[in-house]
C-alpha cells in the first residue's frame, strides 16, 4: 500500500490578482467545491506531461519565456453543469509556451480555458444560466508567472514554486485582436 496517497503536480497560470476578485466571486457561487480547491487558473501542463521533467530544466526553459496574453470569450456550459471561459485570442502563444516548457513539439494541444465550474463537483445552487452572462467577456489577462502546483489526495492545491515570465531583450508583445 502506498503511504503517500495520490499526488498530482501541474504547471498553472493563475489569474492575476487585479482581475481575480470579480472572477472568484462568481466561481464561489457557481462551484464552491472547486473554489475551495484552487484559485482561478488556466492549466498549462498536466501531471502526465511533467512527470519526468526536472525542475532545474523547467526553470531554465521558462527563464526566457515572455509573459502570455490570453483573451477569453463568453462563458459556455460543458458536460452538463460545467462552465468555462474559452480562449478566443492567444491560443498560439499558449501552445508556444507549452512547447517551451516541455521542450518538445510532439505534444498534445489542449484548448486554453478558464474553468468556472467543474462538472465533477456537485452542481451548486448558484450555478444558474444567469451566471453565464455575469461573467466578463471579452476578458484579456496577462500572465506573468507559471506556478508549479501540487495536490495531495483531494486536498486543496498548493504552490510549490512560481517562475516569473520575463520578456527577453528587444521583445515586443504580439498584437492582440480586438474583440
Amino acid at each position: 500500500m502506498n503511504d503517500i496517497g495520490t499526488v498530482r503536480r501541474q504547471l498553472t497560470l493563475f489569474v492575476p490578482e487585479d482581475a481575480a476578485p470579480s472572477i472568484e466571486r462568481l466561481r464561489q457561487q457557481a462551484d464552491p467545491v472547486q473554489f475551495a480547491l484552487i484559485a482561478a487558473h488556466v492549466t498549462l501542463c498536466r501531471e502526465d506531461e511533467i512527470a519526468d521533467l526536472e525542475l532545474s530544466v523547467l526553470r531554465e526553459r521558462l527563464a526566457s519565456a515572455a509573459p502570455l496574453t490570453l483573451t477569453f470569450g463568453h462563458a459556455r456550459r460543458f458536460a452538463a453543469h460545467g462552465i468555462l471561459l474559452p480562449c478566443i485570442d492567444g491560443a498560439a502563444d499558449f501552445q508556444r509556451l507549452r512547447v517551451q516548457a516541455l521542450g518538445a513539439t510532439a505534444i498534445r494541444e489542449p484548448e486554453a480555458h478558464l474553468t468556472v465550474a467543474h462538472p465533477r463537483n456537485p452542481r451548486a445552487p448558484g450555478n444558474q444560466d444567469a451566471l453565464l452572462s455575469a461573467l466578463p467577456a471579452p476578458l484579456t489577462l496577462v500572465f506573468r508567472e507559471v506556478a508549479l502546483i501540487e495536490q495531495r489526495d483531494a486536498r486543496p492545491w498548493i504552490k510549490l514554486e512560481t517562475m516569473r515570465l520575463a520578456p527577453p531583450r528587444g521583445w515586443a508583445p504580439t498584437p492582440t485582436r480586438q474583440a
